[in-house]
């Protein structure tokens, strides 16, 4: 069975926060997850970024290192990955015939000497979720590979997100809390930030960003309660604009060592990514204070070669005269992100943003188009394709209520043709044209792409 056809059964169940189905499913796959060493991830924006550059660094510095991230841009395999290659495609498959191997065998025993209908009912209630199958696929391969320490990012929220299954982790890192999934998470930064909190266990080094105020009380409290020790790294300064300066002796906490200063080349683009990186270079330091031997050649070296895909992204599209011309293609799908996105944008020097843009149905699109246009801007919208899409015409609507003095918005049928229409719109030398809005449609334009 291919991939597709073992995940789709579990695609019915949706998202369904909860701990019990998976502390099942992992009990019955032997507990693999208690034998791997673990940092754990969450935040609203950056967990993928932070977790790049974790497992970026521990592998240049010799360490079995596993990551799990989510969501994928074009294949299931770049999910799970092994010291910064994708699992192999067989390998996937095995594990996740595995784990659906163990879900029959639980619900084979919890429906055995119930009556039919009950048991069928407790069954279907029971069964997990499609992430909560790939959660387990990836903590039974690490145990497997004997992996000397994963990298995991939450999938969503955190306290009752599948991966916080983890009792002892070795840290904790919080990137940010803004508003996003309010849906499920709760419509109040406090709540959210409540949720985010419920990585962080007892005694254990929880790294946090720069968070609002209301966040930062909720998370300080629950770390407080926990006892955990609380890192609040100074964040990075740019010295050029591949280079990055982070200064260990401002450290905000008692378990860092008393380090100078350290210069990096920062590999992904946008200021974000200085906080970003001070976050793993924190984390780092901990690990070190634990006896984790990682030098500050590997540190150089890790950083180096951090890669996120899709996120502020440099690529190149050929246009209908075949001449390749600049794109920056990016996920950004909530207002925090697409700040940044803007705010990196308008670090370039160019005349007018043509924004090639689709979005989820459920995404907060006024706050997103108020972060990202400007008079004199272009936008081009399209559907999402195979997703829950925001119908362009909507959002067009909507557009030029946020932003009347738009110098032209236009409704796509397709990515490609908006892409097509856009660069024969724009001046190569003066113009910039930026792919964005979800990570779904980045997925799709790189899947797809045929150029």
């Amino acid at each position: 069975m291919d991939i597709d056809s073992l995940l789709t059964p579990f695609n019915h169940f949706g998202v369904n926060l909860g701990l019990e189905r998976i502390l099942q499913l992992l009990k019955n796959l032997g507990n693999p997850h208690k034998s791997v060493p673990v940092i754990h991830v969450a935040g609203t924006n950056g967990k993928g970024s932070v977790c790049a550059y974790l497992s970026s660094i521990l592998t240049a510095a010799g360490y079995r290192t596993g990551r799990y991230t989510s969501p994928h841009l074009i294949d299931w395999t770049e999910r799970i990955c092994l010291d910064e290659q994708p699992i192999r495609t067989e390998e996937l498959q095995q594990v996740l015939l595995e784990v659906k191997a163990a879900i029959t065998t639980r619900g084979a025993n919890a429906t055995r000497g119930a009556n039919a209908t009950r048991g069928a009912n407790d069954s279907e209630n029971s069964s997990p979720t499609q992430f909560e199958v790939l959660t387990a696929a990836a903590w039974l391969y690490f145990a497997q590979q004997k992996v000397d320490v994963a990298v995991v990012e939450v999938g969503l929220g955190g306290r009752l997100d599948a991966t916080n299954v983890c009792e002892e982790p070795l840290v904790t890192i919080v990137t940010s809390i803004s508003f996003d999934h309010v849906q499920v998470l709760g419509s109040k930064i406090s709540d959210i930030a409540r949720e985010k909190a419920g990585i962080l266990k007892y005694k254990c080094p929880v790294v946090m960003a720069p968070l609002p105020a209301d966040a930062e009380t909720v998370v300080r409290s629950r770390a407080e309660e926990l006892e955990c020790p609380i890192i609040s790294p100074c964040i990075a300064h740019q010295i050029s604009p591949t280079l990055a300066e982070y200064h260990y002796s401002q450290s905000k906490g008692k378990d860092i060592k008393n380090y100078q200063s350290l210069q990096y080349p920062l590999s992904l683009h946008g200021a974000i990514q200085l906080t970003n990186s001070s976050l793993a270079l924190a984390a780092v330091e901990i690990l070190q204070n634990q006896g984790w031997l990682i030098s500050e050649s590997a540190i150089i070296a890790g950083m180096e070669k951090t890669k996120w895909l899709g996120r502020m992204q440099w690529t190149t599209w050929k246009d209908k005269k075949f001449t390749d011309r600049r794109l920056l293609v990016d996920g950004a799908h909530n207002p925090a992100s697409a700040k940044a996105l803007r705010d990196y944008v308008d670090t370039l020097g160019v005349k007018s943003i043509f924004w090639v843009m689709g979005m989820l149905s459920t995404k907060d699109h006024t706050q997103v188009f108020q972060a990202l246009l400007r008079p004199e801007d272009k936008l081009y919208l399209l559907p999402v394709a195979d997703h829950s899409s925001a119908q362009p015409e909507n959002l067009a609507k909507l557009a030029a209520e946020v932003c009347p003095r738009l110098k032209s918005c236009n409704v796509h049928t397709d990515l490609f043709s908006a892409l097509d229409t856009a660069f024969s719109e724009s001046d190569q030398s003066q113009d910039l044209v930026v792919l964005c809005g979800s990570l779904y449609l980045v997925g799709y334009f790189f899947a797809n792409r045929s150029n």
